[in-house]
C-alpha cells in the first residue's frame, strides 16, 4: 500500500483552527491532523498529527491500538502513568520521545500546564 500523504513543502500552521476531540478522547485533548489518514477498520494508511493537552487534563485507563505510533513532545509538560484520579506517574519535558508497536498498552496521560505532541501512526507493513 503506497504512503497516503502529499508532498508539502514548508508552510504555516494555522495553530488556532481544525482542531477536534478525538473519539473516545475527553473534552481539553484536541487533534489536528496534519497529513495523511488513518483506517483503523481496514488497517491501512499512515497520519501525522498534532495532539493537544489542556492543562489539568488528564485520562484514566492505559489503551494499546493496533498501528505503531511515534509521539515527540514539542512543548508542555507530559505525565505518563497516573491513576484514575490524575494523581502520580512520571512526568517528562519537552524534547522526549516515545516509539510504540502495535499493541503496547499506555497511559493514562495527563499534563499539568497543557502540552503539544507531534504524533505519527501507520500500519505494518507501511
Amino acid at each position: 500500500m503506497p504512503v497516503n500523504k502529499k508532498h508539502d513543502e514548508f508552510y504555516t500552521l494555522d495553530m488556532t483552527t481544525g482542531w477536534e476531540v478525538p473519539v473516545g478522547y475527553p473534552q481539553g485533548i484536541k487533534q489536528k491532523i496534519i497529513s495523511g489518514a488513518l483506517d483503523e477498520e481496514n488497517r491501512g494508511g499512515t497520519r501525522t498529527r498534532l495532539l493537544k493537552f489542556d492543562p489539568g487534563v488528564f485520562t484514566t485507563k492505559p489503551f494499546e491500538h493496533e498501528y505503531w505510533e511515534e509521539v515527540y513532545l514539542v512543548s508542555g509538560d507530559l505525565t505518563v502513568g497516573n491513576d484514575e484520579n490524575g494523581d502520580g506517574g512520571e512526568t517528562f519535558p519537552p524534547n522526549t520521545y516515545a516509539c510504540r508497536p502495535p499493541h503496547a498498552p499506555h497511559g493514562p496521560f495527563k499534563s499539568e500546564k497543557g502540552c503539544i505532541l507531534l504524533e505519527i501512526h501507520y500500519f505494518d507493513p507501511v
